[in-house]
C-alpha cells in the first residue's frame, strides 16, 4: 500500500470498500484467534499452574509468530506459501482452540470464515 500525505495505509483503501472491509475482518479474526488460544489455555484441565502457563504461552507464541512472519510489516519476509503456512498455524490454532474448549460448531464456523477471509484477501491483493 502507498502512503499519501501522512495518512499511512488508509489512502490505499480509498475506493476499495470490499478490500477494506475484508482487511478489518482479518484483523478481528486475528484477535479472535489469539483470544481463543488464551481461552483454551486458561480452561485446560491440566491444573491451575499449567492452565495459566498455557493461557499465557499459547497466545504469546501466536503473537510472536505472527509478528515475525505474517504481519503486514513482518520482521522477516516470507514467500506467499510461508505466510499462508504461518496464518494456517495461528488462525487454524485459534479454530482448534475453540474446538478444544468444547464448541465444535463455533470452531467449524470460525474455520470457514477464516478460509473465506484469507482467500478474499489474497484475491484482492492480486488485483
Amino acid at each position: 500500500m502507498t502512503t499519501d500525505e501522512g495518512h499511512g495505509d488508509l489512502t490505499a483503501l480509498r475506493g476499495r470498500p470490499w478490500f477494506a472491509a475484508n482487511e478489518v475482518l482479518a484483523f478481528v479474526l486475528e484477535l479472535v484467534a489469539i483470544g481463543a488460544l488464551a481461552w483454551w489455555g486458561f480452561t485446560a484441565p491440566e491444573g491451575s499452574v499449567a492452565s495459566v502457563a498455557l493461557g499465557i504461552a499459547a497466545p504469546a507464541a501466536a503473537v510472536v509468530l505472527w509478528g515475525l512472519f505474517a504481519a503486514p510489516r513482518a520482521r522477516f519476509t516470507l514467500p506467499l506459501a510461508g505466510v499462508l503456512a504461518v496464518k494456517t498455524v495461528v488462525l487454524g490454532g485459534g479454530a482448534a482452540a475453540v474446538y478444544g474448549a468444547g464448541h465444535p460448531t463455533a470452531a467449524a464456523v470460525l474455520a470457514v470464515v477464516l478460509v473465506a477471509n484469507t482467500g478474499c484477501a489474497e484475491f484482492f491483493r492480486q488485483r
